[in-house]
């Protein structure tokens, strides 16, 4: 049985110099249609969340959501899962200052221009969509009350407005911004998700 995992290994073997074989085989395995391109597995980590509440099994819907490890890779990933490759329609999501990047991308591939842009990044989204309060109770509940308390005694945080202070923290250890991706998503309860993800999961 295909597995999504193995794909991924596989684009990502591929995207250094692989073959190109077994990445067609299991896409053709899997079903796939839709590559959904994502600088890293910060915002992975956020769109499966988000499939999740909404009860969608992307992988059965023939999507594959791919983390590229930043957008500088956009063209290299475009190219193989596009039209020049695997002929995969492309989505995906990404931070206002690398909009650039997705746009050569795509353009490069041959592809129709259909990705989401984050004002800032998708953190920056969500801390708006949640509203400050709401995210430090997230953070209170993950047991982190005192590192973040510690973030603020910095010196370089002094004066520094809530949601700028949340953003960085969120960027201080290894691996909080994955666990957060998926955390915030699930705190939303009955909010609307941040326009831009919430765009790219309508669109798929």
């Amino acid at each position: 049985m295909a597995d999504m995992d193995a794909f991924r290994d596989e684009i990502a073997r591929w995207a250094a110099g692989g073959a190109p074989d077994t990445a067609a085989e299991l896409a053709a395995d899997l079903g796939l249609r839709t590559a959904v391109l994502l600088e890293g597995p910060s915002d992975l980590a956020a769109v499966e969340a988000l499939a999740a509440r909404e009860d969608r099994d992307l992988t059965a819907e023939g999507v594959a959501v791919v983390s590229m490890g930043g957008a500088m890779s956009v063209g290299r990933f475009a190219g193989l899962l596009g039209p020049p490759g695997l002929g995969l329609r492309l989505t995906g999501l990404c931070d206002a200052r690398e909009e650039p990047f997705y746009d050569r991308g795509w353009q490069r591939a041959g592809a129709v221009r259909d990705f989401q842009v984050c004002v800032a990044d998708l953190e920056d989204e969500m801390i708006r969509a949640l509203g400050p309060e709401r995210v430090e109770e997230v953070i209170r509940s993950e047991d982190e009350l005192r590192p973040w308390q510690t973030f603020l005694a910095q010196p370089a945080q002094h004066g520094r407005p809530r949601h700028q202070q949340l953003r960085r923290f969120l960027s201080t250890r290894k691996g909080r911004k994955i666990r957060y991706g998926s955390l915030l998503v699930q705190a939303l309860d009955g909010a609307r998700p941040p326009a831009p993800l919430a765009d790219l999961l309508a669109g798929l």
